[in-house]
């Protein structure tokens, strides 16, 4: 028989299973060839653009080792013979914590990349994101 799982409260977020299955940070497998490509940049925005990718992805990396961090202790906090509450709110409010960072990371990665383009490649960018071309 099949379990049913959805009743756990903490789910495997989307955002992690990309991270583990090395999706790109923007969503597309290879995002900086794929954006050069699409907003038509040049070797200065190449450069900075990969730089900005590079910080993204470590900040991704950090926030899926913290993932599976909480996991274990999660599971540590169930498999005694009392629950450990504590050990349990502890890794649930890590969690947060990275999440917090991981996100503050996307926004300044946002930031950095409107302003290294033109006019037109921000409508262009923002295009491929609303049309889901692309994805953050």
């Amino acid at each position: 028989r099949e379990r049913n799982n959805n009743w756990l409260p903490i789910k495997h977020h989307d955002a992690y299973a990309a991270m583990e299955d090395g999706g790109g940070s923007f969503g597309v497998r290879r995002p900086l060839r794929f954006m050069a490509h699409r907003l038509e940049l040049n070797e200065k925005q190449v450069g900075d653009l990969a730089a900005i990718l590079d910080e993204l992805k470590t900040e991704r990396a950090q926030a899926a080792v913290d993932y599976r961090r909480s996991v274990g202790a999660i599971a540590d906090s169930i498999a005694g013979d009392a629950f450990d509450e504590a050990a349990a709110g502890n890794a649930c409010e890590a969690r947060v914590k990275s999440a917090q960072r991981l996100k503050d990371a996307v926004v300044k990665a946002l930031q950095r990349t409107h302003a290294m383009l033109d006019a037109e490649q921000r409508k262009q960018l923002a295009y491929l994101l609303r049309s889901g071309q692309l994805t953050i």
